[in-house]
């Protein structure tokens, strides 16, 4: 077992972060969340999915994401069932809203209000821009986004599919509430941009970056090097994936659930940890 404190240091443009951090537990906000959440995006059987959700957020997981756009607001809808099920104190609940929503706060509130209404709580822990609204400057986006968290709609807020530039100006953007979250695109196969550009940065300025579509829909079950360290640590590729991603500092992974199989294989991703090598050798040729 490792450190939780050991890792390697990576230098990006004038800062020094410590990249890699074995732990279960990450930090959004003051809060502190399983490495692992569960996706809701394309679930196409909602009845299997919530037995799957309500048994993975009774057995370490605490995390749950969303947007609007899933599914035209049945993804929100389903994500309420399960917070009923299971009790809205033991789920840190994250939704995101749609770009366009963005050019006036009375139009961010309204969306907002109607996404609470489907997921059936009176607040959000998380609420995320989805992606920029190209039509707007960042700091006018933000600014606006900001009303959620003024109106106790949201307890933080955050956004997704932000670049460097664009999350420098949204964090500097802010009035009372600091962005907390970038979601982006992050697997162990599609890792070079954000391991090079972005994470060190999120690190730096203590920004959690959640990775969505961390299993590539099935691909790094076939990498060859994925495949290797699951051999050598008797562990799926999948459990390796995720396990890859989650011993880098503040991130959380969130891949889609929809099925007790899949969950328990997801569950099986934490308590264990590769050793620096192993993650390198990842880095290099996965």
């Amino acid at each position: 077992m490792l450190d939780p404190g050991s890792g390697w240091k990576y230098r990006y443009p004038g800062i020094r972060v410590v990249m890699y951090e074995f732990t279960e537990w990450k930090i959004i906000g003051s809060d502190r969340v399983s490495a692992i959440g569960l996706g809701t995006y394309g679930i196409r059987n909602y009845e299997k999915a919530f037995e799957a959700f309500t048994y993975a957020l009774t057995h370490g997981v605490n995390l749950v994401d969303t947007a609007e756009m899933y599914d035209t607001g049945r993804a929100e809808e389903f994500v309420g069932r399960v917070v009923k099920a299971v009790g809205r104190d033991g789920v840190f609940i994250t939704t995101k809203m749609l770009p366009n929503r963005l050019e006036d706060r009375e139009s961010i509130v309204k969306a907002a209000e109607e996404a609470l209404r489907r997921l059936g709580v009176s607040y959000v822990d998380l609420y995320l821009i989805h992606w920029p609204n190209e039509r707007l400057p960042i700091s006018v986006q933000v600014r606006n986004f900001e009303v959620l968290a003024e109106r106790g709609l949201t307890r933080y807020i955050g956004v997704s599919n932000f670049e460097p530039a664009m999350l420098r100006e949204a964090i500097e953007s802010t009035g009372r509430h600091e962005i907390v979250v970038n979601q982006v695109h992050y697997s162990v196969i599609n890792r070079h941009y954000v391991e090079k550009e972005l994470l060190p940065f999120c690190i730096e300025r203590k920004i959690t970056l959640q990775a969505y579509t961390p299993l590539e829909r099935g691909s790094v079950v076939i990498n060859s090097a994925v495949k290797k360290m699951a051999e050598k640590y008797g562990k799926t590729p999948v459990q390796v994936a995720l396990n890859y991603l989650i011993s880098h500092s503040n991130v959380v992974a969130i891949p889609k659930a929809e099925n007790m199989v899949h969950v328990k294989e997801i569950l099986g991703s934490i308590g264990w940890w590769m050793r620096v090598e192993d993650l390198e050798y990842l880095r290099k040729y996965a």
